[in-house]
């Protein structure tokens, strides 16, 4: 097995990632805007963006730390830290 360090995204790629965003969703809500549509049916479009676009960022965020939890050295971290705690004695005497 490997040790495989994450690789970091530059700030280029951040940037381009909500530019992207920003367009997109603002092209979407301009759209929705000059619909030749009813205010209701307006409304309900608007309102499953909001919700799509939430969702979209829960599920990013749960696949993230789903991720994160199953990597090799978030799991070494852990058992080390589960190794200090069972070692721990608080109620030792300090010599």
């Amino acid at each position: 097995m490997t040790n495989q360090t994450p690789t970091k995204n530059t700030n280029a790629f951040f940037a381009m990632a909500g530019i992207s965003f920003a367009v997109s969703l603002l092209a979407l809500m301009f759209a929705i805007l000059y619909l030749d549509a009813d205010p209701w049916a307006k409304a309900f479009l608007a309102m499953g963006t909001l919700f799509l676009t939430t969702s979209a960022f829960t599920l990013a965020k749960c696949v993230r730390d789903n991720q994160e939890s199953q990597s090799v050295v978030h799991r070494l971290d852990q058992a080390r830290v589960d190794r200090l705690l069972a070692e721990h004695d608080p109620f030792r005497a300090v010599s």
